[in-house]
């Protein structure tokens, strides 16, 4: 398959560009810096401003499938506004393409336990709440979207950089609520969840859904 990854050199992008190109598949490794982009002879590197909807729209025709990344920074003071802006420009810019399958990975913070979304609880992380809200927001505007197939995937509540699994190739998953281990845990490494997304890619399992993964 062609597939474009946008965010292609973020902490998920980078290890969903590798999955996929081990895979492979054709991919467009999307950035604001290409000499990030990792080396591989099915992996093409554009650079390409996300919010001109027109130059990505260009971008990606000819492409089965656009996967998005795309996260401004979580130091970024402005993170909430940035995100938004930068989600739907994006969904945007896929609608004005030849592409009709979009894949965007957000954030845990929208998973339901007992009826309430994880970042609306009190004990919810300050420094990332502004993001996560981000991102849960924009999830309730992808579900008003009526072209495109789309698909949103939250990861498990525990996928950050200090998670040490490494690749397994197992996962189990889930739709609106967290998926718990037997310790009572909600972790996935950003290994497998590149795998989880790869597959997702190739099966097209979640048409119109959100989902989510953990071991």
């Amino acid at each position: 398959m062609k597939v474009a990854v946008i965010g292609a050199t973020g902490f998920v992008g980078q290890n969903l560009v590798n999955e996929l190109a081990e895979r492979g598949h054709e991919v467009l490794a999307i950035a604001r810096n290409t000499e990030k982009v990792i080396q591989k002879e099915n992996v093409v590197a554009k650079q390409v401003d996300v919010t001109n909807e027109q130059a990505l729209a260009d971008a990606v025709n000819g492409y089965d499938v656009v996967v998005s990344a795309f996260n401004p920074g979580w130091t970024n003071p402005n993170i909430y506004n940035d995100f938004i802006k930068g989600a739907e420009a994006i969904q945007a810019g896929v609608k004005a393409s030849n592409v009709n399958r979009l894949i965007v990975i957000g954030g845990a913070g929208s998973l339901f336990i007992d009826g309430q979304q994880l970042v609306d609880g009190e004990n919810f992380p300050a420094e990332i709440k502004p993001g996560a809200t981000a991102a849960r927001d924009y999830l309730n505007t992808l579900k008003e979207e009526k072209d495109l197939n789309w698909t949103f995937f939250s990861p498990a509540i525990e996928m950050h950089p200090g998670i040490t699994i490494g690749r397994t190739g197992k996962y189990r998953l889930g739709l609106e609520n967290p998926v718990f281990d037997e310790a009572g845990k909600c972790v996935l490494s950003v290994q497998d969840l590149a795998i989880v997304i790869a597959d997702e890619v190739e099966s097209n399992k979640h048409p119109r859904q959100r989902f989510t993964a953990a071991y």
